[in-house]
């Protein structure tokens, strides 16, 4: 018997999982988490990117659908008990007042 084929996501679902993954980490009300899954999306995606065997790429596509899951829901997490902003923030909102909402109990 041969060894079972492996389906290759096509780069068009690869496309749409990062757009959502990106948006899903920048959905964090928090500077840093945002910060930070933002460059681990970025980092991820460019190691599925570069990566030529087909099985080990479904491995890692279906990997990061997972952390997809896992990252929507603690984006809702983090804006439900979001915290003070950080004084890097206040400088963005002297830019674009829009953009930054103060927390109401200052």
């Amino acid at each position: 018997m041969s060894a079972p084929t492996v389906a290759t996501p096509s780069r068009r679902a690869i496309l749409s999982l990062y757009t959502a993954m990106l948006r899903s980490s920048r959905a964090f009300s928090s500077y840093n988490f945002r910060n930070y899954f933002l460059s681990k999306t970025r980092d991820t995606f460019r190691s599925i990117q570069a990566e030529k065997d087909p099985e080990k790429l479904s491995s890692m596509y279906a990997e990061a659908k997972q952390d997809l899951a896992v990252l929507r829901r603690s984006a809702i997490v983090n804006q439900l008990y979001g915290g003070w902003r950080l004084s890097v923030e206040a400088q963005q909102s002297e830019r674009d007042p829009d953009t930054v909402k103060d927390r109401g109990d200052n």
